[in-house]
């Protein structure tokens, strides 16, 4: 209810706002109040720009890979049902994956970073779980004395990530089950016991889980770009939309059982059927969705990236433009007059609502 209120109210009278002037040519337009909720797909686009400019300072002038880390769709029940700690656990056990693998000596025998960003839904809007996970190609050595990169276009096998991913998980799963952290509903509400968990896991630790690798990005751009797409997204966004009314919402999807061809199609939901399943995504409060791990974990990412950054004799960060996030992002004082390109200022502020006295363009944005 706290969400979909905010959603509502985003962007109206009911937040306040203020009325922007330029201080040349005279223009001036209403800025609505935002929100700010995390599932809120008018707030993420500013949200997403301050992020990422802060995370351009970190990149590193070598090859980063993508690695995504799926639940099999049985465990993704258990995850509805208790979504700090499955979510939680999602985040331990890939991460935890990573890093041992590249620490073998075997493999690549250093220590790595990586940046996890969790997505619960599929383009249908269904519970469908994983991990996104950015990591640099190659880390510090175990002495911490010279920087280790992995084979040019390659990171670690999909098939050994997947197969520790599982154990790794699924030992994981069994500690929450022994600590009566987990919840079961209907047909499996039978898994309360032990034995009946026990037996129900022991399909799931034979079955392949799917864990895949992406070829690296181009550059720090392709990084950045990527990162825009993907860490502040919500479940759905606007421009996905087709039409809404108070019966049905109709909305473009991708059809990923389509091997080739056009994917796109558009799908129509009953209104509360559409509500519902938005709100499958709501996140547990408190629930931090984007996490860094290893070499660029928050308390150590500063002295780790100036060392590396030594290894490679590279001083200083390229300067690398952050590019617009695709959430809707509106005007604010931060960008200049639409007409005449002068600095904007506040010329009047109205509480929760209230409405504006000076007059505006019909055309109303945010702040």
């Amino acid at each position: 209810m706290k969400v979909m209120s905010a959603i509502e109210a985003c962007r109206t009278e009911a937040l306040g706002g203020h009325v922007a002037g330029c201080a040349k040519c005279g223009h001036h337009h209403i800025a609505y109040n935002s929100c700010k909720n995390r599932h809120c797909p008018k707030c993420q686009g500013p949200a997403a720009r301050d992020w990422m400019a802060a995370r351009a300072e970190d990149l590193l002038p070598v090859e980063y890979f993508h690695v995504v880390f799926t639940l099999p769709a049985e465990i993704a029940q258990i995850a509805y049902w208790n979504k700090k700690a499955v979510y939680g656990l999602l985040f331990k056990a890939s991460a935890e994956t990573v890093m041992t693998l590249a620490a073998d000596p075997k493999r690549m025998g250093a220590r790595v970073g990586m940046t996890s960003v969790l997505h619960t839904w599929g383009s249908a809007l269904t519970h469908h779980p994983h991990i996104h996970m950015i990591v640099p190609g190659g880390g510090l050595s175990r002495d911490g004395t010279k920087w280790v990169a992995c084979r040019s276009g390659f990171f670690l096998h999909v098939r050994v990530l997947s197969r520790l991913f599982r154990r790794l998980f699924l030992e994981g799963l069994m500690e929450l089950h022994r600590a009566s952290q987990l919840a079961f509903f209907g047909d499996l509400a039978e898994l309360i016991e032990a034995n009946a968990f026990t037996a129900w896991l022991a399909p799931l630790r034979k079955s392949e889980w799917v864990v895949y690798a992406k070829p690296p990005f181009g550059g720090p751009e392709a990084v950045l770009t990527y990162l825009s797409r993907y860490t502040h997204r919500v479940a759905i966004s606007n421009a996905r939309l087709v039409s809404a009314d108070a019966d049905t919402v109709a909305f473009r999807w991708k059809d990923y059982r389509i091997k080739s061809g056009d994917r796109q199609k558009v799908m129509r939901l009953a209104t509360p059927e559409f509500i519902r399943r938005f709100l499958i995504h709501v996140l547990p409060d408190n629930f931090h969705r984007i996490r860094h791990y290893g070499l660029v974990a928050s308390s150590t990412r500063k002295a780790n990236i100036t060392k590396i950054r030594a290894l490679l004799c590279v001083q200083q960060p390229e300067q690398v433009a952050v590019p617009e996030p695709q959430a809707e992002a509106p005007l604010t004082l931060r960008e200049p007059c639409p007409c005449c390109g002068g600095p904007m200022r506040i010329i009047e502020i109205f509480r929760r609502g209230q409405i504006p006295m000076s007059r505006a363009p019909p055309r109303e944005q945010a702040a």
